[in-house]
């Protein structure tokens, strides 16, 4: 049975939350937490790096010197590879490629990132941030908890806290049912809003 602590929007510990036994006790399988974190990065990766072949390259395309005669090598334009401003042989092309992960592996992986969190007391539960007013508040709250960066899990009522939150740095917040594995695994110390639970959006 995992629990993690649970706060009201002051920083006051209130006692402890029950998480759901499915989801934040599962068997770490790390070699499909690597393949799924993975595919979220390569999405990153717009892969539009791009050298100019020499039919590309603006230069004048007159030939250098005359064929024979010169004792030297023969060459066509200063476009060849072995000019200062020449193309490039078997540069980089543009590149997109789409990395795809089926969505029953996306829960499960999702899942093992939230296991782990919590095995790493990487979890808090909070209630009341639907009633939060400043940026100020927020702040002190995380300074109460502890921690460099935070990702505040929020249920659908809780929707204007955003505005209040995203005037901070360390912190970034997105809805329960939009996060996914790489938002688990690298948001720092995750921040639960109480209502997830509450509207059922999390069986327990």
């Amino acid at each position: 049975m995992i629990k993690a602590p649970i706060y009201t929007i002051k920083g006051t510990k209130t006692g402890e939350f029950t998480l759901p036994k499915d989801i934040f006790e599962a068997k770490v399988n790390l070699n499909l937490l690597a393949q799924a974190i993975h595919v979220y990065e390569d999405r990153d990766h717009v892969g539009l790096r791009n050298t100019k072949t020499r039919s590309e390259v603006n230069r004048v395309t007159k030939k250098v010197y005359k064929q024979k005669g010169t004792g030297g090598a023969r060459h066509g334009s200063r476009r060849a590879n072995l000019y200062v401003g020449g193309g490039v042989v078997f540069g980089p092309r543009p590149l997109h490629r789409i990395l795809t992960i089926s969505k029953a592996l996306k829960i499960k992986a999702k899942n093992y990132a939230f296991s782990l969190k919590a095995s790493e007391k990487e979890v808090v539960v909070i209630s009341g941030i639907s009633k939060l007013a400043k940026t100020k508040e927020a702040g002190e709250f995380m300074k109460k908890i502890g921690g460099a960066r935070f990702t505040f899990i929020l249920s659908e009522p809780s929707r204007p806290a955003i505005k209040f939150l995203r005037n901070l740095k360390v912190v970034r917040s997105v809805f329960y049912k939009d996060i996914n594995v790489f938002d688990v695994f690298y948001g720092g110390v995750l921040v639960l809003d109480a209502e997830i639970f509450e509207k059922k959006e999390v069986k327990k």
